[in-house]
């Protein structure tokens, strides 16, 4: 056996089995959820697809209005979540980080925890490495989320007057295609980071057992699907004219 081969298995122990049984049902069910909820709304509208729609009716009907200051208040409001979140999963990262210099300490404390699962500094620092890869994604949904939204002012902005439309220049469909699409993956963005919130706190089950963590992660992946499909909202939604 080669020094690598060798490496290879060691790295394996440093986890006991149910530990990385728990962790492949963890990212098994973030990716495959979210491959999932991108396939089923081809063919069954969820809350994002519907509201995709409405955006793509208010950049059309942005095409019929002189002054559009309104639009422009609409998309800064719509800004300030995303910008929101990214402030906040910063301090979140930064507390992690600090319970990493700690971590012996911390792993005394969380063993007296009841039910908490007692473990080795090195698997206590592993679960909170997680966690933090976790916020480290948010952050960066949460960005490209605000800097989208940036983008979508901007094809706002350069909105011609809508005479322009009028006199069939410019196509009001294909400006609303256009623009609509900015808006919506923005709020395809800001969902993400939102979705790793929710994996969060699938994560902190870890610091108990994995099979908390494996029952944390198919009642969050429940939340998500319900609240994407099967929520009273998306039928107020798709009951609108």
């Amino acid at each position: 056996m080669d020094l690598t081969a060798f490496k290879s298995l060691k790295i394996l122990t440093v986890l006991p089995w149910p530990d990385w049984l728990a962790l492949i049902v963890f990212f098994i069910g973030w990716v495959g959820y979210a491959v999932f909820a991108r396939r089923r709304s081809a063919s069954s509208m969820s809350l994002l697809a519907t509201t995709n729609h409405y955006r793509r009716l208010w950049m059309l009907q942005t095409t019929w209005r002189d002054v559009r200051v309104v639009d422009g208040v609409i998309v800064q409001n719509l800004s300030t979540s995303p910008s929101f979140f990214a402030s906040t999963t910063i301090l979140i990262i930064g507390g992690l980080l600090a319970v990493l210099g700690t971590s012996e300490k911390a792993a005394v404390l969380v063993k007296e925890i009841p039910f908490a699962a007692a473990t080795s500094a090195l698997v206590f620092d592993l679960k909170v490495l997680l966690l933090t890869g976790v916020f480290v994604y948010a952050f960066f949904r949460f960005t490209w989320s605000l800097r989208q939204y940036t983008f979508g002012a901007l094809v706002m902005g350069a909105l011609p007057d809508f005479r322009v439309f009028e006199r069939g220049e410019l196509s009001r469909e294909e400006y609303a295609d256009r623009a609509g699409r900015v808006m919506g993956l923005a709020a395809e963005s800001f969902n993400d980071g939102l979705r790793a919130y929710y994996m969060a706190f699938a994560v902190i089950g870890w610091f108990f057992s994995p099979l908390w963590f494996v029952v944390g992660t198919a009642g969050v992946v429940y939340v998500l699907y319900q609240r994407e499909f099967h929520s009273d909202v998306l039928a107020v939604l798709k009951s609108s004219p």
